[in-house]
């Protein structure tokens, strides 16, 4: 009997936890919707106009490497942007402020409750480090974002003129989210001259082994499709022109390659009898061709097209690999005792090879320098 009313006790107990537990979990429900519906006006989170113009401009403030195998581009953005929405307005007077500030990932994400474009660079890799975020509110509803990113992009070169070559790497940017009729980007060309000069002023801006010249950028628009609906997207187009600086890789390679070729040469020289002397130099001048093809590969993508720097080494590859069976013809000639003959093969040879290879070297250049 006792056990009996002490479980009945624990269950009524039980009961009446739960209930009190029910009715907390009510009243803070209650408490945080009653907070989100004084923060959050209804229709805030949809863009203020159809379409909402968007001014936008990209500060290069940092080249941190780019990358000729990945073909990828490391840089430190700052990101700004602007737009009206007349939700936003109010009285100076009356707030005490000409200026609302929210700044940092808390104020922003947390505090703020009007609606801004979520900016995505289409061709970046991973989401990339925000490292600062500010948005600033004026009394006539005026909107100004502020953003800075460290960022990897994904950009095709273009390598046929290596190492003489200069690239305009690309970013792009498009509102994720909202079509053209919804959002539509426009460029901020205030932004592009702050650009200019800061990379004027700074030469940290530049990177290693180049030099930033350039900052354009344009607005455009891309295609969509989406369950058999195509959709437009507005976009802004970036693009940052750099020069290589070519003359560190013209002494480092192409020179001690040029200047093996021409050591070459020197078999015609050689008596006609020694054609072991002359076959060693030869294999060595192309093995040494070889070598240089494989350092190159190591530092380019796999491409389908051949660079100068391609081109030189197999024009290289070929005038060398002649001096073998001129070797073995003169030594024949040598043999059967038409020396003589010879002889003025290899006279000939010593200013025809070498000014062929000057003619070819230099229509090479010419021919990727205007193509």
């Amino acid at each position: 009997m006792v056990f009996s009313t002490k479980i009945s006790t624990w269950i009524a107990a039980g009961k009446l936890y739960s209930a009190c537990l029910s009715i907390g979990i009510c009243l803070l429900s209650s408490l945080f919707s009653a907070q989100n519906t004084w923060a959050i006006e209804a229709g805030m989170p949809n863009p203020p106009a159809s379409p909402t113009h968007v001014t936008c401009g990209l500060m290069i403030l940092d080249v941190i490497s780019i990358d000729d195998v990945e073909e990828s581009l490391e840089v430190e953005l700052a990101l700004i942007a602007s737009w009206n929405d007349p939700r936003l307005a109010f009285d100076a007077d009356e707030e005490g402020v000409d200026c609302k500030i929210f700044q940092g990932d808390f104020q922003f994400l947390e505090v703020f409750s009007g609606w801004w474009p979520q900016f995505l660079i289409v061709n970046q890799v991973g989401s990339g480090d925000v490292s600062a975020i500010k948005i600033e509110i004026y009394p006539d509803g005026k909107v100004k974002y502020f953003e800075q990113r460290n960022a990897i992009l994904e950009t095709p070169m273009s390598l046929q003129d290596y190492p003489f070559d200069t690239q305009k790497l690309r970013v792009l940017m498009i509102p994720f989210g909202n079509t053209k009729d919804e959002v539509l980007l426009e460029v901020d060309e205030r932004a592009i001259g702050v650009t200019e000069n800061h990379v004027r002023q700074e030469n940290d801006v530049n990177v290693a082994g180049w030099d930033l010249q350039s900052l354009s950028m344009k607005a455009s628009e891309v295609e969509v499709v989406y369950k058999d609906e195509v959709k437009h997207i507005s976009q802004i187009i970036t693009t940052i022109t750099f020069e290589r600086r070519s003359w560190q890789l013209v002494w480092q390679m192409l020179f001690p390659m040029l200047l093996i070729v021409s050591m070459i040469w020197s078999i015609f020289w050689i008596d006609l009898e020694s054609l072991a002397d002359r076959l060693n130099i030869s294999f060595i001048g192309v093995l040494t061709i070889v070598a240089y093809q494989f350092v190159i590969i190591e530092n380019m993508p796999r491409m389908s097209y051949l660079t100068f720097t391609d081109t030189l080494l197999l024009v290289s590859f070929v005038t060398m690999s002649v001096t073998i069976p001129q070797s073995l013809y003169v030594y024949s000639l040598s043999r059967v005792g038409k020396k003589n003959r010879a002889a003025v093969i290899d006279r000939t040879c010593r200013w025809a090879l070498p000014v062929g290879y000057v003619v070819m070297v230099i229509t090479t250049f010419l021919w990727f320098r205007l193509t």
